[in-house]
């Protein structure tokens, strides 16, 4: 995805400052954090890692149905978690 920053030099602008413009123009339009994002790809989660997230989240589960069952947490929003 390209972002085009175009600056124009006003009459009697010095490069300085038209150096400055363009570079203000730049952080405002996100231009390099877009491309530092595109460096750093995370990879894809091998199926090894997928499964091992599943079973934690399934143990996870159980034990919160056994401890609801002793009674010890309620079922209703639990302390951390957002809607």
């Amino acid at each position: 995805m390209a972002t085009n920053v175009e600056i124009k030099s006003k009459p009697n602008e010095n490069p300085l400052s038209m150096i400055r413009r363009f570079s203000r123009s730049s952080q405002q339009a996100n231009v390099v954090s877009r491309v530092k994002q595109g460096s750093y790809k995370s990879r894809a989660l091998s199926d090894f890692e997928k499964k091992k997230i599943k079973l934690r989240k399934i143990k996870r589960k159980q034990e919160f149905e056994r401890l609801y069952k002793l009674g010890k947490v309620s079922k209703g929003r639990r302390k951390g978690r957002r809607k």
